[in-house]
């Protein structure tokens, strides 16, 4: 074996094991030592036939997704195995998926070598991969209902609502009867609440605004709405180059804020926040500042926490990061950012 060889099967970090026809171990590098445990590799040094079988578990065949069926080991030697994801029990860290190759290095002696590449980091990509997307169609999937409720809410139910209410007022003239009267006056102020209630709810679940005209006329409709209900001042400033962006991203910008807001609401003891929206470096940036009771950094803050961590989801699913600096007495700073490629941004 040349030196540069030998170099490449002592350094490798794939493993690599020789055997004969027999399936006798001949050699292995360092990166296969490291895998098999001390006594299966006692057997391979000391040439026991099928001594790799006390670490395999199988690998993944046409039909099944860990077999021991059809062994590689046991085909022909002329026949290639050339690409299979295998397992094996190593040392140290369980059941390992590799992806595996087996076949005839040395026709004459029937000499066969067997490399291994640890799959683990890859498996995690996908795996990560995967539940990005899922999270991504719930996350679409919710916005499409909140977005068919509010609309039949709107066009539905407040439509035959306000009807009803129109109804109540000719029927106000219709009679002089003063206890009838009053009973339709009543009813009356109960379905303009249940009125207004409906159109709040029906732009809560998903505000026209937002997809009508954009985030800045969103937040400041929202905003108002905070106002008038429970007297939180919201002191909003936008300085964005575009009115529209990717529809995914304004959904994402706008819950985030909607929760900021309203943790600022329920927690923070304040009756200012701060909103400022702005284009920086390619990155739309939100920033939502109180100064209000804080908490500490690594602590549980106050509530389930589950409004921090479906932000954070939010904003890492749409490519972003989300920064929350607070300290008790001093107050909560929320800093998302959002990269918006030219090829994704919305004139």
């Amino acid at each position: 074996m040349s030196p540069l060889m030998m170099k490449l099967f002592e350094n490798s970090k794939e493993a690599i094991f020789f055997f004969d026809k027999s399936g006798r171990a001949l050699a292995m590098n360092p990166a296969a030592e490291e895998i098999v445990s001390e006594d299966v590799l006692m057997k391979l040094y000391e040439g026991s036939e099928k001594a790799l079988c006390g670490t395999c578990r199988g690998y993944t065949s046409d039909t099944e997704q860990i077999t021991c069926l059809d062994c590689y080991f046991q085909l022909p030697a002329s026949a290639e195995h050339s690409s299979f994801q295998v397992y094996l029990e190593t040392k140290g860290k369980g059941v390992v998926p590799y992806a595996g190759s087996f076949h005839t290095v040395d026709p004459e002696n029937g000499t066969r070598v067997f490399m291994l590449r640890d799959l683990t980091p890859q498996l995690r990509v996908q795996e990560k991969l995967y539940q990005n997307k899922m999270m991504k169609h719930v996350i679409e999937a919710q916005e499409n209902e909140r977005k068919r409720l509010s609309r039949e809410l709107h066009d539905s139910v407040a439509q035959e609502l306000m009807s009803a209410v129109v109804d109540l007022r000719v029927l106000k003239y219709m009679t002089d009867d003063d206890t009838v009267l009053k009973k339709v006056k009543q009813t009356e102020a109960a379905m303009t609440r249940l009125l207004d209630d409906i159109r709040h709810l029906s732009v809560e679940l998903r505000p026209a605004a937002l997809d009508d005209f954009g985030l800045e006329a969103a937040f400041r409709s929202h905003f108002k709405r905070v106002e008038e209900n429970y007297g939180l001042v919201i002191r909003f400033v936008s300085g964005v180059a575009r009115k529209r962006y990717d529809s995914d991203i304004e959904t994402v910008i706008y819950r985030i804020c909607q929760e900021a807001v309203l943790n600022a609401l329920k927690y923070a003891q304040v009756d200012t926040v701060s909103v400022h929206l702005f284009e920086r470096d390619g990155l739309l940036r939100l920033e939502v500042e109180d100064e209000g009771e804080g908490f500490e950094a690594g602590s549980d803050p106050i509530g389930t926490g589950l409004g921090l961590y479906g932000m954070r989801e939010r904003a890492e699913l749409a490519g972003g990061s989300l920064n929350v600096h607070s300290e008790p007495g001093i107050g909560t700073r929320v800093l998302l950012q959002i990269p918006i490629p030219e090829s994704k941004e919305k004139e």
